[in-house]
């Protein structure tokens, strides 16, 4: 189920926090959480059921896991460890990446091995990151009693379920625990609605509308000239940072309602001045995970710089894996890893350059990198960089701007002459009135934290929640879906 969806807006969310909460009320916790959790089942399994399957087989085996590591002596409960740690990591490959080995190995030798063609379940990357952080926790013994329903909430809790924030156990479990957050709040779910509203808007009137353009642009790289070919690599930049930390911005926002806290997982990234703060802001939760159970493990920088240098490039390495099978993702990880690496051996220089020649540098870096993030292939991202820079100054390709022009704007052109020679100053207006705002203004977990319940306040609410399901006839599932 999508959170852009006429189903989850108009019923689904309302008759979650309805239900939720009168089953609270009349002191019916177990209920509450055992509703909770199948909601967030049904919400899982809205397009598929198959995935129900998949998702309660790793809970299962996840769960028992702990259970017998509680009651294992210290070589048993290793092994426990190591197998759920290994069964965890063998069902992300399979399910991942089995084709992609597949294919390479045939190519690479001349074998004849059958593509199974596998279809990936939804955020099985997010979900198995929870229970592997979950599982070397249990087997650090820093995991208390839980019981089975709990720990399925923890891992099926909807609005993380597929895209994250990844969430720890600590930080999830014991608010269900607790009996201050299982009454309605008022101040909470306005700001929680408040929250939400803008995630959507980012996603819906920002994100979709541009992915039009980058859909289009990546399908004719051969046709874009320079200007065009700027155009498309910003329009993704712009995208990727609308769906994705506005699918975030929704999570906390639903979390924030349910009276649950759910960590920020953006800080305005692209107002980063080196490689290093764009990690430290750029999916934070994910780049936490990596530094506790990958970088920390393997010596962190406590054993050199060599090998400092070694463990950053195997993190972005896993990272790039992590987040596709395709060696443009490998690829994009590598980059992202050497450039981390310079930065840290060039720190005293950089950090005598201008800031607003390094947030340049790094900018650019970001967008050059976003090229290799996005496109199908290695080949297909060096055509678009070749673009940039050999494609000629021609006139405006009005094929880039029509898919701009959505229901409205459309409208508005057939009625107003000037709006339909202004479609290219308006795709420029949607790309650059976010990307500043993205670099300039607060978050929208700051905007949330901050915003006080006022007339002004609901009238926004309302007119974006509006625009927003008017849109829904458009709707696109979010990027990070695939990762």
């Amino acid at each position: 189920m999508l959170f852009n969806s006429y189903i989850f807006v108009l019923f689904f969310l309302p008759a979650v926090i309805l239900i939720y909460f009168g089953l609270n009320r009349i002191r019916q916790t177990k209920a509450a959480m055992l509703f909770l959790l199948l909601m967030s089942l049904w919400f899982y399994g809205y397009f598929n059921t198959s995935y129900l399957i998949i998702i309660l087989g790793s809970i299962a085996v996840n769960y028992s896991s702990y259970l017998l590591m509680k009651r294992s002596k210290a070589g048993v409960k290793k092994a426990v460890a190591a197998t759920a740690v290994l069964l965890n990591v063998g069902a992300l490959f399979y399910f991942k990446y089995y084709d992609f080995f597949v294919e390479n190995i045939n190519s690479l030798f001349g074998s004849d091995f059958v593509l199974r063609n596998i279809l990936l379940p939804l955020g099985i990357s997010f979900f198995t990151f929870q229970q592997l952080s979950f599982v070397i926790d249990a087997y650090k013994n820093e995991i208390p009693d839980y019981n089975i329903i709990d720990y399925a909430c923890f891992v099926t809790y909807f609005p993380q379920l597929v895209a994250g924030p990844i969430v720890t156990h600590d930080e999830l479990v014991p608010q269900f625990a607790d009996a201050s957050k299982k009454q309605f709040n008022w101040e909470n779910f306005t700001k929680g609605l408040y929250a939400f509203v803008l995630g959507l808007a980012k996603k819906v009137l920002i994100a979709d509308m541009l992915g039009n353009v980058v859909n289009y642009g990546y399908s004719s790289i051969g046709s874009l000239d320079s200007v065009g070919a700027v155009i498309v690599m910003l329009s993704y930049t712009v995208q990727i940072y609308f769906d994705f930390s506005g699918y975030s911005d929704m999570a906390i926002g639903m979390g924030k309602m349910m009276n649950i806290e759910l960590p920020i997982n953006f800080n305005s990234p692209y107002r980063a001045t080196t490689i290093n703060d764009f990690w430290d802001r750029w999916h934070i939760t994910l780049t936490r995970f990596f530094t506790r159970y990958i970088y920390i493990p393997m010596g962190g920088n406590r054993k050199g710089s060599a090998r400092t240098y070694l463990n950053i490039m195997l993190v972005y390495l896993v990272s790039g894996i992590w987040h596709g099978a395709n060696w443009t993702f490998i690829f994009w990880g590598i980059c992202h890893g050497i450039f981390c690496v310079a930065s840290r051996m060039s720190k005293g220089f950089i950090n005598k350059l201008p800031k607003a020649l390094n947030w340049l540098i790094t900018f650019i870096f970001v967008n050059v990198m976003w090229v290799f993030f996005r496109a199908e292939s290695m080949s297909d991202a060096f055509l678009l960089l070749e673009r940039v820079f050999t494609g000629g100054f021609g006139g405006i390709d009005y094929a880039l701007t029509d898919n701009i022009m959505s229901a409205e704007w459309s409208f508005l052109a057939s009625q107003i002459a000037i709006v339909s020679k202004a479609r290219f100053v308006i795709l420029l207006g949607y790309i650059f009135v976010p990307l500043a705002g993205a670099v300039f203004c607060k978050t929208v977990s700051q905007r949330m934290n901050d915003m006080k319940p006022n007339v002004v306040n609901m009238l926004v609410t309302v007119l974006l929640l509006v625009l927003c399901i008017l849109s829904f006839s458009g709707v696109s599932t979010f990027l990070y879906f695939n990762f």
